[in-house]
Formats: structure tokens, sequence, C-alpha cells
């Protein structure tokens, strides 16, 4: 008896120290936050050594160029410490960073020449296409991917989809966030986001189709 008390002790104790744990750390990016926004400049070096990675690799998803993703990495944290004083916090901060990285890269392709893309809201890809004959997007993950060719026809599929869908598609299926999360970034009602990355996963199919085992 003395023993299962003592077990459940040192279960609460633990629990106790995990819930420190994580509020440290939330601490911990809140003052760093609050540092930044009063103007100390070695907490914003600190923010962006933590985030550089996430907002270079989200523009690249994004651009599908490294040249072009390194100047927006530059650009959103110029954005940042620019309107970081704005951030009152109701959001992630990552929401809002990926909200700014977003931004970015629709500035950036509409000062670039226009590349072509498909129509995605026609009648060949309506939303209640029965889709029988090709694998279930969820059971051919991104990991399973490993032919060159087909990494190939993927990107060069991915690179058609018009930014509204690319984004969308990146977000929830590539970073995997929650729909909900998506749609604060984006600035979409959920379903909006659900709607956009249902007719993206369609229009990647239908162009990735002869990869795929069909029945």
């Amino acid at each position: 008896m003395i023993a299962a008390s003592n077990k459940k002790k040192q279960k609460e104790l633990r629990s106790e120290s995990a819930g420190y744990g994580i509020s440290e750390e939330l601490e911990s990016e809140r003052e760093l936050l609050g540092k930044a926004k009063r103007g100390d400049q070695r907490a914003f070096t600190k923010i962006v050594y933590r985030y550089e990675q996430l907002v270079f690799r989200f523009a690249f998803k994004l651009c599908r160029d490294e040249r072009i993703a390194e100047e927006i990495l530059q650009d959103t944290f110029v954005n940042v410490y620019r309107a970081l004083p704005t951030f009152s916090g109701k959001s992630k901060f990552t929401t809002w960073l990926y909200r700014i990285v977003v931004n970015n890269c629709l500035m950036r392709r509409r000062e670039r020449a226009r590349q072509p893309t498909v129509s995605i809201d026609d009648e060949k890809f309506p939303l209640d296409v029965v889709t029988a004959q090709v694998s279930r997007w969820s059971e051919t993950p991104m990991s399973s991917v490993l032919n060159a060719e087909l990494r190939a026809a993927l990107d060069r599929a991915i690179d058609m989809l018009p930014m509204e869908y690319r984004s969308v598609f990146v977000l929830r299926d590539v970073e995997e966030l929650p729909a909900k999360e998506v749609a604060s970034i984006l600035k979409l009602t959920v379903p909006a986001v659900k709607s956009r990355l249902r007719r993206a996963r369609l229009f990647l199919r239908e162009h990735l189709k002869e990869y795929f085992v069909t029945g």
C-alpha cells in the first residue's frame, strides 16, 4: 500500500516537473520577444537564430528557388524587426512568421514574370471526383517517394499549382500543420482550406497518376 502511494506521488512529481519545463520554455520565448520589442538586439538575434531554418525551408518549398528563398529569409526578418512591436501574441509566433513568408512569396511572384500555371477550378477537377483508380494520397506518403524521376515529376506538378493552392498544400501536407492553424495563417475559413487542399491533391494525383498503382 505504501509502495503504491509512493509510486503515485512520484508520478505526480514528474507531471509537475514536466509542467514547469513547458512553462519555462514558453516563458523563455515570451521573454525573448518582450526584450526584442524593447529594442534588445541580442534578443532579436536569438529569435533569428531560432527560426531561420524554419523560414528558409518553408520559403523554399513555396517558391521552389534557393536564391529567392534566401532573399525571402532576409525580407521576412526585416519585416519581423519592423512589425514586432505590433505583434500582440494572440496567435503563435510561428503562425505569424508563416503568414509573413507567404506574403513575401506572393510579392516576389508578382514582381517576377508570370509563370504558367494551370487552373484547377474548372470542371476538369470537380470536388466530387471519384478517384477509386488512384491510391489515396495518405497511403503514399512523401517519405515513400524514393524514385528520382517521381520526385522531379512531383516538383514540376507543385510548380504548376497556383500559389493559393500551393501554400495550403505545403502548410497542410508538407509542414503538417492543423487545418485550423493553416486557416489562421492564410486568413481563410477551415472549409476553404479543406476545399483548396482537396483540389490541390486532385491536381497532383492527376499529374502523377502514372507513377501509382491502379486497380
